[in-house]
């Protein structure tokens, strides 16, 4: 099976501009990444491919000397939009294409497989992570994507609301929510179709594109992971790195 693991990296982030390239302990942040990508390939036989694809070329020099890098238009909206063009340019028959994000330098070599894995399952065209947890302050935030599953696992709905509503407190507080891991992994055809699809209405409401996956109808197939994650959208968000490693 061959599968490209794809890193989307963007310089010019408005809560953060130039994070891909931010100091963490001596490596920037998209060395970390693609550092845990690539150990992705002692983990299976798979034959992995990783490559970063950025619209920036102070980007694209820091990254040449240890990984593949495409540059990428600068219109896109999305690191879907962004890695489907690699998936392209590139003009390799990939079995899966997964969107590693260039602002998680925790994550797992094990959760990426974990998402390879999901394609292992008949009819999966979609997957992702999701994580179990109480309910606490950070889980109850609107920067916390919350999901719902059904008995196979399959995404229901994803929100930055606190899913589902328990009417007491108490319940809130003994049950178990789904905190979404923005990892995911497409078959490639699919990805191509996703990134033709019109802006939803659910998704612009939340601010969440895969809604607009669901609303067109695709089924998103989950796995548990329970590693924790650290997604990078503020300065702030560095400093509970850091205080990680």
């Amino acid at each position: 099976m061959n599968v490209l693991l794809a890193i989307p990296a963007r310089y010019g982030s408005s809560r953060f501009e130039g994070k891909p390239l931010v100091d963490i302990k001596g490596k920037t942040m998209v060395q970390r990444v693609v550092e845990q990508c690539l150990k992705v390939q002692h983990l299976t036989d798979y034959s992995i491919d990783v490559v970063v694809a950025t619209d920036d070329e102070r980007i694209v020099n820091h990254v040449k000397p240890y990984c593949a890098v495409v540059m990428t238009s600068l219109a896109h909206e999305s690191g879907t939009d962004r890695i489907a063009e690699v998936a392209a340019k590139l003009n390799k028959n990939y079995d899966i294409v997964v969107n590693v994000q260039g602002d998680e330098p925790l994550i797992h070599p094990e959760q990426i497989l974990q998402v390879i894995r999901c394609f292992t399952q008949p009819g999966t065209k979609i997957a992702t992570l999701i994580k179990p947890m109480a309910y606490s302050q950070e889980l109850a935030s609107a920067n916390t994507i919350k999901c719902v599953v059904n008995n196979a696992l399959k995404a229901l709905y994803f929100s930055r609301h606190l899913i589902p509503f328990y009417r007491s407190q108490q319940e809130t507080e003994e049950r178990t929510f789904y905190k979404h891991i923005g990892l995911y992994g497409f078959l490639p055809e699919v990805l191509k179709e996703v990134t033709q699809l019109l802006p939803s209405l659910l998704e612009k409401a939340e601010c969440l594109e895969q809604l607009r996956w669901l609303e067109n109808g695709y089924e998103i197939q989950t796995a548990l992971t329970h590693f924790e994650n650290i997604s990078v959208d503020s300065p702030s968000d560095l400093l509970r790195v850091l205080n990680q490693l």
